[in-house]
């Protein structure tokens, strides 16, 4: 690296926009958690909120690594706003809740870089990388179903007297079985909009799962253009190799007649 030059990790259209809808739904929590909520719901909500802390506190750390000289994404790019706005309450630390708020430092620094982003740079830029797309998507589906149903489920079954659904971990506990399609039954919804929330859930999960299994599937098999350009490859290496074999004999039988010619003009001799 040249002295004096700088260098700030850069991060492709798909991670932005990751991170920017991540950083909307976390202000959207914090927001949920100065409502007047009971305190089971607000337990849960802490729970999502360290989670987000700590992709958070990952982003932060990959951008910092990624960074020369460091300083130039610690302070010149405000990261310090992005390390304020990670540090996660994990039950101890409340007043870092108001630390959320320099969240909007990173929400207006990749908003900024999407808008300088034409419209025809970013379809083109789906279409070269749907994997990363695909594989983004599918997390925050799968988090915002998660959050979302394990809410609303916990909201509408805490009251119901015949529920076992009573905590913030039971409803946690619930979400994830359930969006994953395993299912073990120990907890399950009794009332309507628990159980209307159920289904909802079960049918996401099989959309998230086909999709990440046709993600895992689409890296390990290669695809119809890879293959029709190894073929390509391989028929061209073919032909390398029979104009080679073709140049190499055509070379012996010169050697061979030089050798015939030399041999007449020393009997000769």
């Amino acid at each position: 690296m040249a002295a004096g030059t700088s260098t700030i990790r850069e991060h492709g259209n798909a991670y932005n926009i990751f991170i920017l809808v991540l950083t909307l739904f976390s202000l959207l929590i914090m927001v949920l958690q100065l409502l007047p909520l009971d305190a089971t719901t607000l337990d849960l909500l802490r729970v999502y909120d360290n989670a987000i802390c700590l992709i958070f506190l990952g982003d932060f750390a990959y951008n910092l690594l990624g960074s020369r000289p460091r300083r130039q994404y610690f302070i010149y790019q405000r990261g310090w706003l992005d390390l304020l706005g990670s540090i996660p309450a994990l039950g101890f630390f409340q007043l870092t809740a108001l630390f959320r708020l320099a969240r909007l430092s990173r929400l207006a620094r990749v908003a900024r870089l999407l808008s300088g982003k034409h419209r025809s740079e970013l379809i083109r830029d789906v279409v070269q990388n749907r994997g990363q797309y695909a594989l983004f998507i599918t997390l925050l589906s799968a988090g915002i179903v998660m959050v979302i149903s394990s809410l609303v489920v916990l909201q509408a079954e805490s009251t119901s007297s015949d529920s076992n659904i009573k905590s913030g971990g039971d409803a946690l506990w619930w979400a994830l079985v359930t969006i994953t399609t395993v299912g073990y039954g120990d907890r399950f919804p009794v009332t309507p909009i628990g159980r209307g929330t159920a289904v909802f859930v079960m049918l996401a999960g099989v959309g998230i799962i086909g999709a990440l299994a046709s993600i895992l599937a689409s890296l390990l098999v290669p695809s119809a253009e890879e293959v029709a350009a190894a073929d390509d490859g391989a028929a061209a290496g073919t032909a390398d190799g029979s104009d080679v074999a073709r140049e190499l004999a055509m070379l012996r039988a010169e050697i061979a007649e030089l050798r015939v010619a030399l041999g007449e003009r020393t009997s000769a001799g």
